[in-house]
């Protein structure tokens, strides 16, 4: 594949799309028509692509030298609904910006 920047925003993606899935379709089947088995394999999926997310994170932060903040900020993305797209979008334009280091808010 490519460099881990990448990869990071396909996982961000991937790992964005699977919590959306999972509380707007899965808890709902779940807790309002009594489908219990409804989160089984989107938590699954969601739980490995969360796994994914964090170890994908780790490795496009060392690959761009990312602050710490920049860490946080992806780690904290990661627990809100559409974080991982707000990140990938921030991630995705900060790379795009010449000699930046990564250091802009």
């Amino acid at each position: 594949m490519s460099n881990p920047l990448t990869q990071f925003r396909i996982v961000a993606i991937a790992e964005g799309i699977s919590f959306l899935v999972l509380l707007g379709i899965a808890m709902p089947l779940k807790y309002l028509a009594g489908h219990t088995e409804a989160v089984k394999i989107p938590g699954w999926i969601h739980g490995g692509l969360f796994l994914l997310y964090i170890v994908a994170i780790f490795r496009a932060a060392h690959y761009g030298k990312w602050p710490a903040k920049w860490i946080a900020l992806g780690l904290v993305a990661s627990l809100l609904p559409f974080g991982p797209f707000l990140f990938d979008h921030k991630v995705k334009h900060e790379a795009a910006a010449p000699n930046t280091g990564g250091e802009s808010a």
